[in-house]
């Protein structure tokens, strides 16, 4: 990937997410739209979607993994854990809701779960968990991200409906990176 590429894809779902969350759903929350705008261009990589790992290192790829994972970690690393399940519960529901099918088969320890209820409650302990690091998400937009998921999921799709039909800067149309 060339160096400009996470730059210009950061701007695509700025741009897009700024217009569908201000102009089209009427939320002035900017460091909510950048969170999520964030979110997208970071999800845009596979390996960012399934980045979190057990203590043994194993890849995590359920919310019922996750969460058991999220109960043997303390502090900082705990809050992650819980971040990382509401980033990837609102990711699915909110961008493509048609994947959580698959995502919760009969035969996944995911199959009863809510993952938007999981998502709230994932943010809501991670927003009750401080952190000193400036580069983490300041408590209080984890709780708007808990207060306001089904918005937000809402709101993502949305911006995936816009990318689709081709809106924003002539920049195509996003895809995942491996």
């Amino acid at each position: 990937m060339r160096e400009s590429e996470p730059s210009l894809l950061r701007r695509y779902f700025a741009g897009l997410a700024e217009h569908t969350f201000l102009t089209e759903l009427g939320l002035a929350d900017p460091p909510l739209v950048d969170y999520l705008s964030d979110l997208l261009a970071r999800f845009a990589r596979y390996d960012a979607i399934y980045r979190l790992r057990d203590l043994a290192g194993r890849r995590l790829e359920e919310v019922a993994q996750m969460m058991v994972e999220a109960q043997e970690r303390v502090g900082e690393a705990r809050r992650e854990v819980h971040r990382h399940i509401g980033d990837f519960t609102l990711f699915w529901a909110g961008v493509y809701p048609e994947a959580l099918r698959c995502l919760q088969r009969t035969d996944t320890a995911d199959h009863l779960l809510d993952y938007c209820q999981q998502g709230k409650r994932a943010y809501w302990i991670a927003s009750l968990i401080e952190t000193d690091s400036e580069d983490e998400a300041p408590c209080p937009l984890l709780e708007r991200l808990s207060l306001q998921f089904e918005l937000c999921a809402y709101g993502l799709g949305e911006v995936r409906r816009s990318w689709e039909r081709g809106d924003g800067e002539g920049l195509g149309r996003p895809y995942l990176i491996n």
